[in-house]
């Protein structure tokens, strides 16, 4: 069964719970250690919706599907190759994306984001499922031309972990194969980017066995997939939506 579990403020109090319809059903306890609903409701156009999960660490891949690594003429990635997003960087839905004070060319990357549901440390591939508590909807921005201004060090974290530059929401959805996903990324009403998950060359549960023999991962943390080929630069002004069916749609404008 599909749950879509969101944060949301409500009468100036945090809540979660599971999106029902035009309805929220609040939950009690902690959305990643056993939660039970409590039978209240409250209406979705009541409330303010929330990043749905509060991570201490988002990581984003690189070249990882294989339309765009072929677009660019990038060689298969023998593991996955990573960046940190900083949490400066975290946007609710519907929040406003800020041109950052240096300038420069920003670009949408929209992307499926697994969210942890429990500290995954070396997990191995046949158990990672165990561990992806959903799945959530991003867009990686970025500035392009800070990227390789200097010549003796690519900028990936700075590029890329600028202040709102990383909106993900408005749910995590549970349940889901994400091999059967597509994601749609949407500049002004125009569909800019629309690719198969399928296209991934380190799935979800290889990607979440893989980083976490480096690194730990808690509940909450999300890792974006990476993106495809589409990606393209916003205007002030402009509106992005990423979309995947089962899960929702991200809406927020750059300013």
């Amino acid at each position: 069964m599909i749950q879509r579990w969101l944060r949301f403020k409500y009468q100036d109090t945090i809540r979660f719970g599971t999106l029902e319809g035009k309805r929220i059903q609040i939950w009690e306890g902690a959305m990643f250690a056993e939660p039970k609903p409590s039978g209240k409701f409250v209406d979705l156009d009541d409330v303010k919706v929330l990043m749905p999960t509060q991570p201490s660490k988002i990581l984003a891949l690189w070249n990882n599907f294989g339309a765009l690594g072929a677009k660019l003429n990038l060689a298969r990635p023998a593991e996955p190759l990573y960046l940190i997003k900083s949490p400066n960087s975290y946007l609710d839905p519907q929040g406003i994306v800020r041109q950052p004070a240096a300038g420069g060319k920003v670009v949408f990357e929209g992307e499926l984001g697994i969210v942890i549901g429990k500290n995954a440390s070396r997990v191995s591939e046949a158990d990672a499922g165990k561990y992806i508590f959903g799945y959530t909807c991003a867009n990686d921005v970025t500035v392009a031309d800070i990227l390789n201004r200097d010549p003796s060090f690519a900028q990936w974290v700075r590029a890329k972990g600028l202040d709102t530059f990383c909106p993900f929401g408005p749910v995590v959805a549970s349940g889901l194969d994400p091999g059967t996903l597509t994601v749609k990324t949407i500049l002004n009403g125009e569909v800019r980017q629309d690719y198969p998950v399928s296209d991934m060359l380190f799935s979800a549960a290889q990607l979440v066995s893989l980083i976490s023999q480096d690194m730990t991962l808690y509940p909450g943390d999300i890792i974006l997939c990476g993106t495809s080929v589409g990606v393209g630069s916003m205007k002030p002004g402009s509106t992005v939506e990423v979309e995947i069916e089962g899960i929702g749609k991200l809406s927020n404008r750059f300013e």
